[in-house]
């Protein structure tokens, strides 16, 4: 993969909570550090719009996060999490960050996806091809989709310093299999 990356690069950063939140837990036992997943993934380059796709609980336990999220610079998107009759959760996000990502797009040079969703492979090549728009993805290649790592103009990989982004580290598992 040959990426330029440059300061006057514009760049869009989209944020799949859940799917990085899932990979820290299960891999490592701990909680991902956005703000330095972010800050490295930017590599100096100018920011436009940081942009997390969350979920809200009735509890509401996750405020303290979301604010934490608005201090390092990065804009929370809410959604409701569904409960179905039968007790079937569902939270999901991806089509909300593939629409942000395409409107956004034109005002870009560079889009970063934050996930390692192999439903994403499709956004990636249009985001491309129609687009113009160089495409990078930042995740745990431990739970990454090789098919997204394979489409992507840069794959950042979080598991080749995990503890810089991670808070609350436990031992971990490390056992985690590329997804799709």
């Amino acid at each position: 993969m040959s990426v330029i990356k440059h300061k006057e690069q514009r760049v869009g950063v989209f944020i799949d909570t859940q799917n990085l939140y899932h990979s820290a837990k299960n891999l490592y036992r701990a909680r991902v550090n956005f703000g330095q997943v972010v800050k490295d993934a930017l590599a100096g380059r100018h920011l436009i719009r940081a942009v997390a796709y969350v979920i809200s609980t009735e509890s509401g336990e996750e405020k303290n996060f979301f604010e934490a999220l608005g201090k390092v610079g990065i804009e929370a998107k809410t959604k409701d999490l569904q409960i179905f009759a039968g007790g079937a959760k569902k939270a999901d996000w991806d089509v909300g960050l593939a629409v942000d990502a395409i409107k956004l797009a034109p005002k870009l040079d560079a889009v970063i996806i934050v996930s390692g969703d192999g439903d994403f492979v499709p956004l990636v090549k249009y985001l491309q091809e129609n687009q113009g728009c160089q495409v990078e993805v930042v995740s745990f290649s431990k739970s990454t989709s090789a098919k997204l790592i394979e489409a992507t103009d840069d794959f950042f990989d979080l598991d080749s310093n995990p503890r810089k982004y991670l808070l609350g580290t436990g031992r971990g598992r490390n056992s985690g299999t590329p997804s799709e």
